[in-house]
């Protein structure tokens, strides 16, 4: 079946723009025009993507952001930010709050399209799921779920895939270009602290076992060996 995604944004040659091309890179594509629609919409949809404006007429897209990460039904949908607010204070704060992706307008249709595949394609990997045990952590691939000494997490889905490439592979150093490849899908020049931004939000969810993320100054991230 085709992968739904809702777009919101109040401009309509954008929104339209954005439509056609998703509808023709095989997508079902659903668009609305206000934050209160999107949030009416959201109450019976669960999307396999949204695409987020900011700007919108009636509420910061960033409220539908938290609403996102809010609802348990909808903590996995992945989200991109599509919008002119291109500060990096804007994007920092559009990760912090659960954003998977944040592309600065104007840009191209045929690449946020790509932007979604690789979102989605990280999210839900070719390869035999798996269940990743690590120290306190449980990882369960399939049913995308993790649970700290039997107490399950709320991630979003870029946190579970960092996580996932972390514990996987306990003692590797991965460096944020490795990070930014393996986990969003492609590389961003100059956005290595999307990564950092990331791993900040992961450790406070991962609480007790924060300090199992350790950070290699100058370098990257790992997952710390255990010794039994």
């Amino acid at each position: 079946m085709k992968p739904r995604v809702l777009i919101v944004e109040d401009e309509l040659e954008v929104a339209e723009l954005e439509r056609q091309a998703f509808e023709r890179g095989g997508f079902r594509a659903e668009v609305v025009t206000s934050a209160s629609r999107a949030l009416e919409r959201l109450q019976t949809l669960v999307p396999d993507l949204v695409i987020l404006d900011l700007m919108l007429p009636d509420l910061d897209g960033l409220e539908i952001l938290k609403f996102l990460r809010f609802r348990k039904e909808l903590t996995q949908v992945p989200v991109i930010v599509v919008s002119a607010r291109g500060e990096e204070v804007d994007r920092v704060l559009g990760f912090e709050l659960g954003a998977d992706d944040y592309v600065v307008k104007p840009f191209s249709p045929r690449e946020l399209v790509l932007r979604a595949r690789a979102v989605l394609r990280r999210l839900h990997p070719e390869e035999k799921p798996q269940v990743i045990r690590y120290g306190p952590i449980t990882l369960y691939e399939e049913e995308f779920r993790v649970e700290v000494e039997g107490k399950e997490l709320k991630l979003t889905p870029m946190e579970f895939r960092l996580l996932a490439t972390l514990i996987s592979s306990p003692g590797r150093v991965f460096s944020r270009e490795v990070l930014l490849d393996r986990v969003w899908g492609y590389a961003y020049e100059g956005y290595g602290r999307t990564v950092d931004t990331h791993i900040k939000r992961l450790r406070k969810k991962l609480g007790s076992a924060r300090d199992l993320i350790e950070t290699v100054w100058g370098v990257g991230y790992r997952a710390r060996v255990l010794h039994d």
